[in-house]
């Protein structure tokens, strides 16, 4: 059975779920608002946990080698697993903010990713003692276990983010799927005045939300788990998602609010006849591969 395979016997473990629950509590100790945005990633338009975990794995992988080259690197060795140690807690922080907003199955590899990473951790704590008693020898081979252990906990961060597409844009395949030119999604009239409603242009989902004769229109799924935007809320010209509480902003698809990180793709809307029509925008369609 392969590595990944047997990762999903994680994912349907219910003895984690206890572990899970104490997660949750302290992920609710994270501010609410810009800071839960900033640890998610919006400023930057993608998830800011990968870039943090670049610095403590970066620092101690550089500890290892600077350990197995010949010549004294003791002091450089020593810094840098310091660094890494420094570097752990915000990484750690924003993986828990970002935790926090997924599903079970994720949830529970998260918490054995994040007890990998905590075991790693005080390895490279205590190889940082040894190195600072002059215990060098020790300091090295405990860097070498907390680097294996690191590394298991890298590959289970791996499976959320890549085989659960934990982070990743989850409405970008609608683009490819949508046709050319402008497309009718419904008469006028047949939209409430003032909140979400649903549409489709053949496989692909569309929010529309009409305000008298004016009409606005994204893709309808959330760009961070594929909840339907439709089923969600209008707030501060805004489309709340119904499952996490991103905000989507109707004038552009940027995000005004966490956890999502990607901007919902914003459609040209017009009305014709008394028909709604969309159509994505010009660079994006043109963008596409044909």
């Amino acid at each position: 059975m392969r590595f990944g395979e047997r990762i999903r016997d994680i994912e349907r473990s219910e003895r984690l779920d206890p572990v899970v629950a104490k997660f949750k509590k302290a992920a609710g100790l994270i501010p609410s608002g810009k800071v839960r945005d900033l640890l998610h990633g919006v400023p930057l338009g993608h998830p800011l946990h990968p870039i943090a975990v670049q610095v403590p794995l970066g620092s101690w992988l550089s500890a290892v080698v600077l350990d197995m080259l010949p010549g004294d690197h003791r002091r450089s060795a020593h810094t840098l697993v310091n660094v890494g140690i420094l570097a752990s807690l915000p990484a750690a922080v924003s993986g828990l903010a970002d935790w926090s907003q997924q599903h079970e199955r994720q949830q529970r590899v998260g918490v054995v990713h994040a007890e990998a990473n905590t075991v790693a951790l005080l390895l490279f704590g205590a190889s940082s003692l040894y190195r600072g008693r002059g215990r060098h020898g020790v300091g090295r081979a405990l860097a070498l276990a907390g680097m294996g252990v690191a590394a298991l906990g890298g590959s289970l961060g791996g499976h959320i983010a890549y085989y659960r597409a934990g982070g990743a844009n989850s409405a970008d395949h609608h683009i490819d799927l949508f046709p050319q030119g402008w497309q009718d999604v419904g008469p006028l009239d047949g939209f409430p005045d003032g909140e979400p409603a649903a549409a489709e242009v053949g496989e692909v989902p569309v929010v529309v939300v009409r305000e008298g004769v004016a009409v606005r229109a994204l893709l309808g799924t959330c760009t961070h788990m594929g909840a339907p935007l439709a089923e969600g809320e209008l707030v501060d010209g805004c489309v709340r998602c119904p499952w996490h509480g991103s905000e989507f902003r109707l004038d552009d698809g940027s995000v005004a609010r966490g956890p999502a990180t990607a901007g919902a793709e914003h459609l040209e809307c017009r009305v014709d006849g008394g028909r709604v029509q969309v159509r994505l925008r010009g660079e994006v369609a043109k963008g596409r591969a044909s």
